[in-house]
């Protein structure tokens, strides 16, 4: 697991810089509402992605005694991704949106590859996608900018990267040949049943952190969405970070859980050092914020984002609560007891608006970044309570994990 950490780890920190670069690219290059532009269809893409995505990635590396056959995995992926294509398109009509859309798409269909790699824990193939396709992304987002000044060139730009990344190194890498997708009509029906649960799970996560963009947007307008979308970007780093300890975890959790080991404190005591060492990255995000929080917005952006050091330090602690709420999730994940997850998520959601709609319109930014430290603390309890009570229940679902 060392070993598929740092490799991991790596990929993610270069995939997180090139995805802020990006973003950097157009806060320097371009405009506050390009920015904002730009931040709008990730916002409106990223629930729908995260819903028809069914996490199949994670369904599939934890498939520890191969429930499905990867084409069964890939068929339902496919059929997911031109699903959500449909919606995104039915729910706006933005140039800028759509291309979005179509990116996450390709992105999406790369991760089910994902899935298949780190089944057998092989880990490298997947950093090195990680690597190129964020190298190749940020020379042809910021080459668009550069020539043209206009998002929707960069976009396509975008696109052309991940295609090339996903045709010539992840389905190669991952089928070792030609693969035809299964579309079994019967057994795609009990895997997206399955996996059901952890789409309505990904798609309230997604929108309990993207919820405060709408109303910023909306209240404040595209520009100031652009300024808080530069803001919490430098938290990418953390949370790609985060999401590659979780990444590689996950596969020995699920293991660690299957094979009854639960209640023994394999699985406690691994899910407690991943989430030590969100704390510990969290911590760090938010003495970087407080120290140099002014300085760092200068340099990376313009003066008037500058403006909004105190805003930055907020949601640095924000960041932190969410690394450590990653991890923590991957816990319940590894379980696959998925279904326990939807209520609390639904409540979540419902917190995330109403914070958003009182606070934002009457603190401006610094209380979209209270409302966001508001929604990572309660998405760090709510794992917490369902794992408490798995641990309550542990004999009782490891008889029913072992049947």
């Amino acid at each position: 697991m060392r070993s598929n950490f740092f490799w991991t780890l790596a990929s993610y920190v270069v995939y997180a810089a090139c995805q802020w670069g990006m973003l950097v690219t157009l806060a320097k290059l371009g405009t506050a509402e390009m920015v904002g532009q730009f931040a709008l269809g990730l916002a409106i893409t990223a629930p729908v992605l995260m819903f028809t995505n069914l996490q199949l990635r994670s369904v599939l590396a934890t498939d520890t005694r191969r429930e499905y056959s990867f084409p069964e995995y890939l068929g339902l992926r496919l059929l997911a991704s031109l699903l959500a294509l449909t919606v995104v398109f039915g729910l706006s009509q933005s140039p800028a949106v759509l291309l979005v859309g179509v990116s996450k798409v390709i992105e999406s269909i790369s991760d089910v590859h994902y899935g298949r790699l780190q089944q057998h824990e092989r880990m490298q193939p997947i950093a090195r996608s990680l690597i190129g396709k964020g190298v190749l992304s940020l020379a042809a987002f910021w080459l668009a900018v550069y020539m043209t000044r206009n998002l929707l060139w960069a976009l396509t730009g975008l696109i052309a990267a991940w295609t090339l990344v996903l045709v010539f190194y992840d389905i190669p890498r991952s089928t070792h040949g030609p693969l035809r997708p299964c579309f079994h009509r019967g057994t795609l029906t009990a895997l997206a049943w399955r996996s059901l649960p952890l789409g309505v799970m990904s798609m309230l996560v997604s929108l309990n952190a993207n919820i405060p963009r709408y109303f910023v947007e909306a209240q404040l307008g595209a520009a100031a969405l652009g300024i808080f979308a530069a803001l919490t970007y430098p938290m990418m780093a953390g949370t790609f970070v985060a999401t590659a300890l979780g990444q590689a975890a996950l596969p020995v959790l699920a293991r660690h859980f299957a094979a009854g080991q639960a209640v023994a404190g394999e699985f406690q005591a691994l899910l407690l050092k991943v989430t030590a060492a969100g704390l510990l990255l969290g911590g760090t995000g938010v003495l970087i914020s407080v120290l140099f929080g002014r300085q760092l917005l200068t340099l990376f952006y313009r003066p008037e984002y500058a403006r909004h050091a105190a805003e930055l330090s907020w949601l640095a602690v924000a960041a932190g609560m969410n690394y450590i709420a990653t991890f923590l999730n991957a816990g319940v994940t590894a379980t696959r007891n998925f279904r326990v997850l939807i209520v609390p998520y639904i409540l979540h959601a419902l917190l995330a608006a109403a914070l958003s709609a009182v606070l934002i319109p009457v603190a401006g930014l610094i209380g979209a970044a209270w409302a966001c430290c508001g929604i990572g603390a309660a998405g760090c309890v709510i794992p917490l309570l369902i794992l408490a009570r798995m641990r309550m229940a542990a004999p009782l679902l490891v008889l029913d994990n072992a049947a």
